[in-house]
């Protein structure tokens, strides 16, 4: 066999050889490219036109990111912060802002009279916090800081509306120079009622105070227009039928032993004028009616007329008033 058969398998180059030969020819390749470029921009002066761009491209793309990282943290912060603001019912809310207490406030919602945040809103559970903008009557409600408490010592003629359209007198004017805030009774006396009123901005403590539940003591001096009969007494205690149900004294007693017309009468019901409506029912007329204690609090050392603001601990022991009962009874 001749030799230069073997030839091609003799003067083979190694593998590494020809790579590197490609790699030098790309290089090559890449310069002269990178020459002509180079030609070209300064010709028509474009010169760094590309890393100009690619440079102005970068800032942007950092631009946006930041800002894309700064409106999310703003918008967590904002999450946070609406979290962390206390969440409360809607009409615990209004209750608050002094309007009324919890109960009227539910009816409010209900009526369609509460705006939240531009909607009418008609579920008094509904969840608002201090963030959210409620109305009522076209001005914004705000939660109430400064809480009030005066008892008031009510006279006959004065009733416990805010307004009379009849031009009769309320118990507002007697507590003019009593505070700034605005307040309203817990619970109600009629007008020729007299005795312990309790008013307040309080909502939270009124809804405690008035609804049945909390059994709230409250104790009359009722004077009538002759002697109570025993038996008439007794049918007091064990209850009697009114049109809105049965009803009945926790205590009652003869307040004077040398006169049977005058009665104490302990009773815990809120029911509209009940006391008068009891003894009428069993034909006595009620001459006068004062109410000597409400809750724990009594009109001592406080003239017909007069009020006194609450102090620390009364404020303190009404919150707290029958807590026991209440988690024996859930």
């Amino acid at each position: 066999m001749k030799q230069h058969s073997f030839e091609r398998f003799i003067n083979k180059e190694k593998g590494s050889k020809k790579k590197e030969a490609i790699r030098q020819e790309k290089r090559k390749w890449k310069e002269e490219r990178n020459k002509k470029y180079e030609a070209r921009s300064t010709r028509y002066g474009l010169q760094n036109t590309k890393s100009e761009f690619q440079i102005s491209n970068n800032e942007n793309h950092n631009a946006l990111n930041k800002k894309g990282r700064s409106e999310t943290k703003d918008r967590k912060l904002e999450i946070e912060n609406r979290k962390q603001a206390t969440e409360i019912p809607l009409n615990k809310f209004i209750a608050h802002a002094g309007i009324c207490s919890r109960r009227e406030a539910a009816q409010l919602v209900k009526d369609g009279k509460i705006k939240v945040n531009g909607d009418f809103i008609y579920e008094p559970g509904f969840k608002v916090s201090s963030t959210d903008k409620i109305v009522f009557n076209n001005k914004q409600l705000h939660l109430q800081k400064n809480l009030v408490y005066i008892l008031l010592n009510k006279p006959k003629d004065y009733i416990t509306t805010a307004k009379d359209t009849h031009g009769r007198k309320t118990v507002f004017e007697l507590i003019q120079r009593a505070t700034d805030e605005r307040v309203y009774p817990v619970g109600r006396l009629d007008r020729n009622t007299t005795g312990v009123l309790l008013l307040t901005n309080d909502g939270e403590l009124t809804q405690k105070l008035t609804h049945p539940s909390f059994q709230i003591k409250k104790i009359y001096e009722v004077k009538l227009d002759k002697p109570l009969q025993k038996k008439d007494m007794e049918a007091i205690l064990n209850g009697i039928k009114l049109e809105d149900g049965l009803i009945a004294a926790d205590a009652i007693s003869y307040a004077d032993a040398k006169d049977k017309s005058i009665i104490g009468v302990e009773i815990h019901s809120g029911r509209n004028r009940i006391i008068r409506r009891m003894f009428e029912h069993l034909g006595y007329d009620v001459k006068n009616l004062d109410r000597v204690l409400f809750a724990n609090l009594t009109k001592k050392n406080v003239e017909r007329g007069k009020w006194r603001s609450l102090n620390e601990k009364e404020v303190r022991l009404l919150k707290y008033m029958n807590q026991s009962f209440i988690r024996k009874n859930v």
